[in-house]
């Protein structure tokens, strides 16, 4: 399908906060062209399907959720109010333990949902049943990375090998990046066989990694070393990859984050709500330390919104170095998006330009939020909202407009078989 979307307010992110007015086309799943009216002129209009007048409204590339664990929609508001270890073992892991694959089916199509009224273009999503995961999103249009969730408890270092060829060869919008749960889940015996595959495929790796202080001491004391120094020492880290969390990562870890280009996920809703702590965003990038974002899962956060990690990713920062001007909004906006589309390997969806992929937002700017149009990138992190986002657009699809969800499934149905799913899972 091709789109012509002009009297628009251009935010590429392709290097700056810029904006410009003009027109963006797609073709297909890709951008046609970005430009101004008068660049536009000078191009052979091809027939588009639909045009749309965005009166001035704003489009910028979509959100990308660095760190997430969709299916944890079941438990939203359901396990709260704890400290994550807590958290984790008497309330997340046993009911973990009875999900199934419809279910986690459901949970997925629900969150996918909320990920399109918050402008998210693609999530990074670590969870169980990876299958289910792949089929939610493509029944949906909607792009997902998958990341491994290798623990000592549920899959191996085998299928996860297996998963990486299979996943990455399914479907456009589908990929898969080698991942385990965290250190303190995974044997040393586990971590070296992770290790001698991730040699074999050159491939990069992700993980939960110093979220908690309690964590980062545990690992100390049965190591002698932190988590990111542990993982380095046997080979984990050796082609990059990405760190949620870094919560309590010290000056030595982030020299060997650098050197081994390994990028830090902050998460800083999930990190607020469960009291771990906040994460040395500015340090990390003045290390040289590439900073995405995401919301983490839905029982942790508890929403996936996107607005509220930016503002919170700033004003923590603020508080915690004492500065007002620290982390400002526009390299949070790139956090946001250009840096998950890298750290999440999705190099043709990182900003608007002709030949990347169409995975767009349009900014609803007729709103007092968003006035006066003194500085859009700012307005985005310190003022913008969910309701400011009218449409998203993935790989050329638009999935939510004005509202209304094109997701190949009505609403009330994935509001139904997730609740009644939800209710078979927490009665069992």
């Amino acid at each position: 399908m091709n789109i012509r979307f002009y009297h628009a307010r251009l935010l590429p992110l392709a290097a700056d906060s810029h904006v410009t007015e003009g027109e963006l086309w797609t073709e297909d799943s890709q951008i046609s062209f970005a430009g101004t009216q008068a660049q536009a002129m000078q191009r052979q209009t091809p027939a588009f399907d639909r045009e749309i007048d965005l009166k001035g409204d704003l489009l910028l590339p979509g959100f990308k959720d660095a760190h997430t664990h969709s299916p944890m929609t079941f438990l939203r508001s359901f396990a709260d109010d704890l400290p994550l270890l807590d958290w984790l073992n008497k309330q997340v892991f046993p009911l973990e333990a009875r999900l199934d694959e419809e279910a986690v089916y459901w949970f997925t199509r629900l969150a996918i949902l909320e990920y399109l009224s918050s402008g998210i273009t693609a999530n990074f999503d670590m969870y169980m049943f990876p299958a289910q995961l792949a089929q939610a999103s493509i029944d949906s249009g909607f792009r997902t990375v998958l990341c491994g969730a290798l623990n000592d408890f549920s899959s191996s270092v085998e299928e996860q090998a297996r998963n990486y060829q299979y996943f990455n060869h399914l479907d456009e919008l589908i990929s898969y990046q080698m991942g385990f749960h965290a250190e303190y889940t995974c044997s040393p015996e586990l971590l070296r066989s992770l290790s001698h595959v991730l040699h074999e495929l050159k491939s990069p790796v992700c993980m939960h990694s110093s979220e908690t202080k309690s964590e980062v001491e545990a690992c100390v004391a049965r190591t002698g070393l932190t988590p990111t120094a542990w993982m380095d020492s046997l080979g984990l880290l050796d082609f990059g990859g990405a760190a949620f969390h870094c919560v309590h990562v010290t000056k030595e870890d982030m020299a060997i984050m650098k050197q081994r280009h390994l990028s830090a996920v902050s998460n800083p809703g999930s990190n607020t709500k469960l009291a771990s702590g906040i994460a040395p965003l500015v340090d990390l990038q003045e290390q040289g330390i590439k900073v995405a974002l995401g919301t983490d899962g839905p029982a942790s956060n508890n929403c996936l919104d996107m607005f509220r990690e930016m503002f919170l990713a700033t004003g923590l920062q603020k508080l915690l170095r004492q500065d007002a001007a620290a982390l400002p909004a526009e390299q949070v906006l790139l956090m946001a998006t250009r840096n998950g589309a890298e750290v999440m390997g999705l190099e043709s969806c990182r900003y608007l330009a002709e030949g990347q992929r169409a995975d767009l937002v349009r900014i609803d700017l007729q709103q007092p939020n968003m006035r006066p149009l003194n500085n859009l990138a700012k307005n985005m992190v310190y003022s913008g909202s969910k309701s400011n986002v009218r449409l998203t657009m993935v790989n050329g699809r638009i999935l939510f407009e004005d509202g209304n969800y094109y997701v190949g499934e009505t609403v009330e149905t994935i509001y139904r078989q997730a609740q009644a799913a939800a209710e078979r899972i927490q009665n069992r």
